[in-house]
């Protein structure tokens, strides 16, 4: 007998669906499976013994300061460091826009709530990050997909978010495409945007992981009271700290900064103390090209791998930083159905259809590199290819 509960669900639950890639990502704990999949940095990069000699000081200096409530703004010195960090890009901004989060995830949820309405339009590139989408899904938007080529979302293609409360755009290396919005679209874009009055929410967290430059000025430079931005401490540290942080335009921070009250009053304070004491001076610009190093030899494998393996009909664009690959695979292959029979043979990736807000593009994939090693990725593409050539679209 089914027992009746006495809970009814809200409508917005209904839009709440669980993670392509995190049930992906269970199938790849099964011994010998070769995961291309995860979009998580790699261990190897955390600064371990860093993280230890700060932990130590903050709990010598300052431990009840730590382990007390603190303020929901956040950590005021690392909110000036961001400030200070963001003028070196091209972006000043006053230490009070920024609103230290729990992780940069927590902000795109904060920006769902205070800017989405039930059936008002949201903008996004196609692809986009899945993440996002989960994140606006519960304010029940209507999705209206950008038209994108390599190098981002094309300025005609914006006439279709006309209306649209934001536009949501990751400019440097996009998961998943890993492409790179450059500088003359930026200009353009930003100038049609502000033209017909569409903000944009900016999010960015892979643009330090460049290989041969870096990218261009952010796009909050080219109109910055129209756009919200967001960053992280994820890729360049560690992403169990859960720290990132939205720099806001002075008139929409008081109403974040009150969607943040609610959620969780204030992101740890001991975590933004500990990664102050890391970042304070300057232990990015040692550690970060640490691992652009790291992430770029592992990029060319890939790239080799994929030339070496795959067939001529199979499509991909190498990225200059970030962490993937995207795959477009022949006409007809749908990469959902090819997954189990990858899987089988010892290798898994991330179908691309659930990036897509809109006419999902089936025989599309996404390839992350920074998690195996050269000789893994080489193992795991020629996996790819034994599964293509026994698939029958």
């Amino acid at each position: 007998m089914t027992q009746h509960l006495p809970w009814t669900l809200a409508r917005r639950a209904e839009r709440m669906n669980p993670s392509v890639i995190r049930e992906i990502l269970k199938v790849t704990e099964q011994p010998g499976i070769i995961s291309l999949a995860g979009g998580l940095p790699s261990p190897d990069t955390f600064p371990i013994e860093a993280m230890r000699e700060a932990t130590n000081r903050v709990l010598r200096d300052h431990p009840r300061e730590a382990l007390q409530y603190a303020a929901s703004e956040g950590f005021a010195p690392l909110r000036e460091w961001v400030a200070i960090e963001m003028a070196e890009q091209g972006l000043p901004v006053d230490p009070a826009q920024v609103l230290i989060t729990t992780g940069s995830q927590q902000g795109l949820d904060l920006v769902g709530k205070v800017l989405i309405d039930p059936g008002s339009t949201v903008a996004v590139e196609s692809p986009t990050y899945l993440g996002a989408l989960q994140a606006f899904n519960p304010c029940e938007p209507d999705y209206v997909a950008v038209a994108c080529d390599d190098d981002g979302p094309l300025v005609e293609g914006l006439a279709a978010a006309r209306g649209a409360r934001f536009l949501y755009a990751l400019p440097n290396f996009q998961n998943p495409s890993g492409r790179c919005i450059g500088a003359t679209r930026r200009d353009q874009l930003m100038e049609a945007a502000r033209a017909m009055g569409l903000p944009v929410v900016e999010d960015n967290p892979y643009g330090e992981l460049w290989f041969d430059g870096a990218p261009p000025a952010p796009l909050a430079s080219r109109w910055a009271e129209g756009t919200v931005y967001l960053g992280s401490f994820s890729k360049v540290l560690a992403p169990g700290l859960r720290l990132g942080y939205v720099i806001a335009p002075k008139p929409l921070f008081p109403k974040l900064l009150q969607a943040k009250q609610a959620a969780d009053l204030h992101t740890p304070g001991f975590n933004q103390r500990v990664v102050h004491e890391v970042i304070r001076g300057g232990f990015l610009h040692q550690h970060v090209p640490t691992i652009r190093a790291r992430y770029k030899a592992q990029r060319d494998a890939m790239a080799a791998s994929l030339q070496a393996h795959l067939p001529a009909s199979c499509h991909w664009n190498t990225p200059q930083g970030g962490m993937f690959f995207w795959l477009t695979l022949p006409d007809g292959v749908d990469a959902t159905a090819l997954l189990p029979k990858a899987v089988a043979l010892g290798m898994a990736y991330v179908p691309g259809a659930a990036f897509f807000a809109d006419d999902a593009r089936a025989n599309t994939l996404r390839l992350s590199f920074v998690t195996v090693s050269p000789e893994q990725i080489d193992r795991g593409i020629r996996l790819l290819a034994q599964a293509l050539e026994t698939h029958a679209p």
